[in-house]
């Protein structure tokens, strides 16, 4: 537990002190509400209801996969993931630390877009934010918990970029169905549905035990 403190710490203070990752993953999910605006302009209510789900959740995912690709970039300097990897203490830990870490950047990142979203599209979300904001930080897991992994793979690798979202991507599908049907009916009538529900909470815990168990192996190679 003190790794894990210790590790969220450090990333949060770094973060706090410089926000190149917090401003590039914000302005990036502006700039893709922005497109999305102009690609899917609002017109009836109805209509901006149907397809706001899928176009946030699309602004959501583009931006957690920039914001973990940076996500072991500072640990490459002094060789600091070396150093990590001799921390006398389970790495799961070490890898709750980070992914936690993620999940305060990207629900942060959420939270903020979500006003630029509703803005551009005249949809009132307040109503349901805290159901919304419980279906963000769930689907915030999902994504950060096998995402902080895949980053820890390839940030050794030449073409990490495009590595991370090519091994990150086709695995959020179930997250993805999940945040988006539950968002879907809670944009439209005000309820969660329970079905989709249960899918991105199996699949949050299941992303979870897996990554915890394989950072180990990660962090040797």
């Amino acid at each position: 537990m003190n790794v894990l403190l210790a590790v969220l710490r450090k990333d949060l203070l770094i973060e706090w002190r410089s926000r190149d990752r917090l401003v590039a993953m914000l302005v990036f999910a502006v700039l893709v509400v922005v497109v999305l605006y102009f690609a899917a302009p609002p017109g009836q209510e109805e209509t901006a209801r149907a397809h706001v789900p899928g176009l946030l959740w699309v602004a959501w995912v583009f931006a957690t996969v920039l914001g973990l690709g940076r996500s072991f970039a500072l640990e490459l300097e002094n060789d600091a993931l070396s150093a990590l990897a001799l921390a006398p203490a389970d790495r799961g830990w070490i890898f709750l630390g980070k992914a936690l870490a993620n999940v305060i950047l990207v629900t942060t990142v959420q939270a903020l877009s979500a006003v630029a979203f509703a803005l551009a599209f005249g949809l009132d979300l307040w109503p349901v934010a805290g159901r919304l904001a419980c279906l963000a930080v769930l689907g915030a897991i999902g994504l950060c918990s096998l995402g902080t992994l895949f980053s820890a793979m390839a940030i050794r690798t030449s073409n990490r970029e495009v590595m991370l979202p090519l091994l990150m991507l086709p695995l959020m599908v179930p997250v993805l169905l999940g945040a988006v049907r539950c968002t879907q009916q809670l944009v439209a009538t005000g309820e969660l549905p329970w079905s989709p529900l249960q899918l991105l909470l199996v699949t949050d815990g299941v992303f979870l035990i897996i990554s915890f168990l394989g950072f180990e192996y990660v962090l040797d190679e």
